[in-house]
């Protein structure tokens, strides 16, 4: 079969049994790094800019502008180099520089802004991106903090390729939260066909999502999940239980994957499945799906530099 772009090759990714990770219990997973644009965010940047072309938002050589820590924006670039838009991006400076230049590869233009300003503040990522989505004739903003095709999308794909793949015998659902997009769209579809399935949300200890909003939110090291506010798109409701996961675990969790499966993935993926860890030792009999949503390379001079790994006083 020949496809008319690359676009149409985003989804249907697989399911891995991670079986020498973990060998004591029922965990695979969904290795979304195998989407074109290397991540889970390729889904939501196609089903976004379908929908503002359908509403007559984004129109014929327009602009793209998103705030991304770098998944979204190379989704978002894809798009734009397939249908002709130009795309900017701004990024926080915690983002590793290979994203930066991924970014810059595809052709986007990068602004980059200084992590610790919140979201309301006029200069941080969140902010610039609203204004120059404001200045600039054309200009659409995606903002998938907001906008409901994020978590559609998964409704609409993820949720139904994992019911398939696994014939409906999934018991447990697990992924990291940052939008809330891929964990509430998911878990919606999931739970529409076997209601007793349970979500668990993977957080970054300093997140809102564990910390409350009147907790200890701080800045973190793991890129593009957690967040200090409550996006729109992130429904608790359907969230049956979170597990915080410290930075050190995080990142020795995906240098675990990486050496026992030769899965390569980011801080976010190994937050994630050392979470689906956890609950796969608890209920060793049940099925425990969990996403990883990016690949490792975005991250080589970060968690997999030994020596950036004992500069920031984690173990390497």
């Amino acid at each position: 079969m020949i496809h008319d772009s690359v676009i149409d090759v985003i989804g249907h990714t697989p399911l891995v049994r991670l079986s020498r990770f973990h060998p004591q219990g029922n965990l695979v997973g969904k290795l979304e790094m195998l989407n074109p644009g290397g991540s889970v965010k390729d889904r939501i940047a196609v089903s976004m800019i379908d929908q503002a072309e359908r509403d007559g938002l984004l129109k014929p050589g327009g602009t793209i502008v998103e705030p991304t820590s770098g998944n979204t924006g190379v989704g978002l670039a894809i798009v734009g180099a397939v249908r002709g838009y130009r795309v900017i991006c701004t990024v926080p400076d915690k983002v590793s520089k290979e994203k930066q230049d991924l970014l810059r590869a595809y052709g986007v233009e990068v602004v980059v802004t200084p992590t610790e300003l919140l979201p309301e503040h006029p200069d941080s990522y969140y902010g610039v991106a609203r204004r120059l989505a404001a200045e600039i004739d054309g200009a659409f903003h995606p903002n998938q903090y907001v906008n409901q095709a994020n978590p559609r999308a998964h409704f609409e794909t993820t949720g139904p390729e994992i019911w398939e793949q696994t014939g409906g015998e999934i018991d447990v659902f697990v992924a990291g939260v940052g939008t809330g997009g891929t964990i509430s769209g998911t878990a919606r579809y999931l739970k529409s066909r076997k209601p007793e399935i349970t979500v668990v949300g993977a957080d970054p200890q300093g997140s809102i999502y564990t910390a409350g909003p009147d907790g200890d939110i701080h800045q973190y090291f793991v890129e593009g999940v957690g967040e200090d506010f409550y996006p729109e798109t992130v429904d608790l409701a359907i969230i049956d239980r979170f597990i915080e996961v410290t930075d050190a675990e995080s990142f020795a969790a995906g240098r675990e994957l990486a050496r026992t499966e030769g899965i390569l993935t980011g801080g976010s993926g190994g937050m994630a499945v050392h979470a689906a860890r956890m609950v796969a030792a608890e209920r060793p009999d049940d099925l425990v799906v969990v996403i990883i949503p990016d690949s490792g390379r975005g991250y080589l001079s970060k968690m997999y530099d030994d020596g950036w790994m004992r500069e920031h006083g984690f173990e390497a």
